[in-house]
């Protein structure tokens, strides 16, 4: 039998197999909106196929009913672990009246819920990093046993929200949790036009913080990753620089075409490194789950997926009288 690295980690068989879950549940949702798109019944997707891992990996290690996670667009498994559901999603995907993101206001993948401490976020990349830096800035005034975790792409590490906000967590030790989803693409951009260092975790010497480079397909490994961040900051020695390496295995969004700066043979070569698959094989080597329990769980997750999809597809539209609520403060 493999070696079983998950109770090395303090995770139980249960834990595990719920994060199995959890990325299978993003995939399937995500390839379903892909569908949809595709028929011309939802107007955007943004997809997480190939960062599964790296989000329900990284979310696993926080705690959900404290920390306060600041999402990129591609965060589909981070917001599903902090308790957004499968039809909430959907609301967005078809821009309904309960969507819990924005009313339907926003595109896909613009993810908040305050109720899971899901931070809005907008659609300039990188404006999500200072916001999780005064957050955890506000959670040490208040001296609350907080972390605020924070993602974006190798991309918006070049821009200068990053570095600023790099700096003044550094600076005042704050309990930051940068994770760097590096998918090796800044929409066209591969990564070696992009940075003049080796690696994005190069760049945290600079800010007084650990930076450290971790597989993006082993959720484990991101898990622990994570969690040692998680329990620097606990202890007040301020922030940690992770950055996940993986690749996308979808085109930027469903208006890029990625045939033009991509060969079909890179994303097929990506694909053999597939964390559904690479951590159902795992799995599987420590007794964890069968091939009839990955079944019984895929066939769980597709019936979700159907019943989310049904759900938002006939859901009411916002009323037109809604179009300035929230915009404007409202008359009592």
């Amino acid at each position: 039998m493999a070696e079983n690295r998950h109770q090395a980690l303090g995770l139980s068989d249960e834990t595990v197999l719920k994060m199995y879950e959890t990325m299978l549940m993003a995939r399937r949702i995500d390839e379903r909106m892909w569908l949809l798109n595709r028929s011309g019944k939802i107007p955007f997707v943004i997809s997480c196929q190939g960062q599964e891992a790296a989000q329900v990996g990284a979310a696993f290690a926080l705690d959900r009913d404290k920390d306060y996670v600041l999402p990129y667009y591609r965060d589909l498994g981070v917001v599903l672990t902090f308790g957004m559901t499968p039809t909430e999603v959907m609301l967005s995907g078809f821009a309904k009246a309960e969507d819990p993101n924005s009313g339907g206001r926003q595109m896909p993948g613009h993810f908040g819920q305050k109720k899971n401490r899901i931070v809005t976020g907008s659609s300039p990349v990188t404006t999500q990093v200072p916001h999780a830096v005064g957050i955890a800035l506000a959670g040490k005034m208040e001296n609350k046993d907080l972390v605020t975790f924070v993602t974006f792409g190798e991309g918006s590490s070049n821009q200068g929200d990053f570095h600023e906000g790099a700096n003044f967590a550094g600076v005042h030790k704050l309990p930051v949790i940068f994770m760097c989803e590096n998918n090796k693409y800044a929409i066209s951009v591969p990564i070696e036009k992009q940075l003049a260092c080796e690696k994005v975790s190069d760049r945290a010497i600079g800010y007084g913080m650990p930076g450290v480079t971790v597989d993006g397909n082993d959720p484990l490994a991101v898990y622990q990753a994570v969690k040692e961040a998680a329990d620097r900051g606990r202890r007040g020695e301020g922030p940690t620089l992770v950055e996940t390496v993986s690749y996308r295995l979808t085109a930027h969004s469903s208006d890029d075409d990625d045939r033009t700066y991509r060969s079909k043979e890179e994303v097929d070569a990506a694909k053999e490194k597939d964390s559904i698959f690479t951590f159902a094989n795992y799995l599987k080597e420590v007794g964890v789950m069968s091939d009839e329990l990955e079944k019984e769980i895929n066939d769980r997750v597709m019936k979700i997926v159907n019943e989310a999809t049904d759900y938002a597809e006939n859901a009411p539209y916002a009323d037109p009288e809604a179009a300035l609520t929230y915009v404007y403060a409202q008359e009592k």
